[in-house]
């Protein structure tokens, strides 16, 4: 099976949700929060990490995750590009959240940090 690698910009309280998980699911989505949008390059993940994680966050920190999804299940889902062309996302709509999580392989790992001032 072909797999997609994706990464996501989360927050502490997210990413304590996932690694309670087992490393194997995103959290739910809160109501206010329609869309889940799993990004698709490292450096657009990095950005939002660095510069809303780390800056808005309560504890001034950002990660970035990085899993692999089926690729025949993203193959339902359109990239959408929100800014330049290296701003490109998925938009999963939240109750098709639990069908994404089914379709990652592997562990999502974490593979950078980034902490802001008064971290």
């Amino acid at each position: 099976m072909t797999a997609i690698t994706l990464y996501r910009p989360v927050g502490t309280a997210e990413l304590k949700l996932i690694e309670a998980s087992g490393w194997t699911a995103f959290p739910p989505r809160l109501p206010e929060q329609p869309i889940f949008y799993p990004v698709t390059n490292e450096a657009y993940a990095a950005q939002i990490a660095r510069d809303w994680n780390a800056v808005h966050n309560d504890d001034r920190r950002g990660y970035v995750t990085r899993f692999a999804v089926a690729a025949d299940f993203l193959a339902g889902f359109d990239k959408k590009v929100v800014g330049g062309r290296e701003h490109e996302e998925y938009w999963i709509p939240a109750e098709d959240l639990p069908l994404f999580n089914a379709a990652i392989e592997g562990q999502i790992e974490v593979v950078a940090i980034f902490e802001g001032e008064n971290a």
